[in-house]
């Protein structure tokens, strides 16, 4: 049966794969996005679509209406510089979380599924399992398990179906690859086509599982309809290819035949070294399996990139707090 789907952020990565899923799935698809870390062009036509920032709750009321399931995957996601602009990155993961949830409880919406971030288990160690106790580390961790202790406790009170989805270091086309801030295989690969080294953060021995894209919708879709989710938290993602960052500039490099000699710059305040999650729920209770492994992703991700154009770094983002401790590269603007 066909519902009607609302989706926060529908012009970023994530929520544009998503809308697209749920359109060719036959439903009907509503969302908003205020463009700070989206491409326009991400969003079909068929999108009932708003340029509306989260913040404002009356928006927010007007556009969920007559709506079956939210999926709010809009935020700002910046761990590393969430530590120097702690007050933009917050307001937009956390504040919109109560915007967006209070419209949805207003206009009883049946469910709300809401895309978390692999930063809540901080430095637990791997792999990450969903019954562990979340040890956020930053601002942006912080504010994103405060969002899922926040929806926990209105649906609770409501009577409104939630899952907390940890989708994790997901790649592939339509991610943005003009920010400076975040996307790491994005920054290289952007970097690396204008024939400029990459950048990279301490020693490069840091460790992460890259989740391509499509391979999480699959998984993503499902928390809509089915019934025994309700309530989970669920870890969307491989624990497989557990490459450091070291490995992962010399897979592109190989990919796009470009001769490697990274520039190294101190470590990022709070960065976690090890994170990986562990996908055996998601395998249990959704039939996840990864059909892209990291060399094929990332192929995809550069053919994206060469057909756009490489372009130079945008820093869209004021950095709030620049002292001893802010990278150089963000300072400098050395992207």
């Amino acid at each position: 049966m066909s519902k009607k789907i609302f989706i926060t952020g529908v012009a970023g990565f994530l929520g544009s794969h998503l809308a697209d899923k749920m359109l060719a799935s036959g439903h009907k698809v509503v969302g908003c996005d205020n463009l700070l870390g989206g491409y326009l062009d991400n969003v079909s036509s068929e999108v009932e679509f708003y340029q509306y920032d989260c913040n404002f709750l009356n928006s927010m009321v007007k556009i969920t209406k007559d709506v079956d399931v939210v999926y709010h995957c809009a935020a700002t996601p910046y761990e590393g510089l969430s530590v120097f602009s702690p007050y933009l990155i917050t307001k937009n993961v956390y504040e919109i979380t109560a915007s967006v949830m209070s419209a949805a409880i207003q206009n009883n919406v049946k469910r709300f599924v809401f895309t978390s971030s692999m930063a809540r288990y901080g430095t637990n160690k791997v792999p990450f399992t969903e019954d562990m106790e979340p040890k956020p580390q930053d601002p942006y961790a912080i504010a994103k398990y405060s969002s899922e202790l926040l929806i926990r406790n209105l649906a609770n009170v409501h009577g409104m179906e939630y899952v907390i989805a940890v989708p994790h270091n997901i790649i592939g086309p339509r991610q943005k690859y003009d920010d400076p801030y975040r996307n790491v295989a994005s920054i290289m690969i952007n970097m690396m086509l204008q024939g400029r080294q990459p950048i990279i953060y301490g020693d490069g021995e840091q460790k992460r599982c890259f989740s391509f894209v499509q391979d999480c919708i699959q998984c993503l879709e499902k928390l809509a309809f089915q019934k025994d989710v309700v309530g989970e938290v669920i870890n969307i993602g491989p624990d497989e290819e557990f490459v450091t960052i070291n490995e992962l500039a010399k897979i592109i490099a190989e990919l796009l035949d470009f001769k490697l000699s990274p520039k190294y710059f101190p470590d990022r305040p709070q960065e976690v070294k090890l994170a990986s999650c562990s996908a055996e729920k998601a395998r249990r209770m959704l039939g996840y399996k990864t059909k892209y492994n990291l060399r094929q992703g990332l192929q995809e991700m550069i053919d994206y990139i060469k057909n756009r154009g490489p372009k130079p770094f945008k820093y869209h983002i004021d950095v709030e707090i620049i002292n001893k401790l802010t990278p150089k590269t963000w300072k400098e603007k050395l992207f």
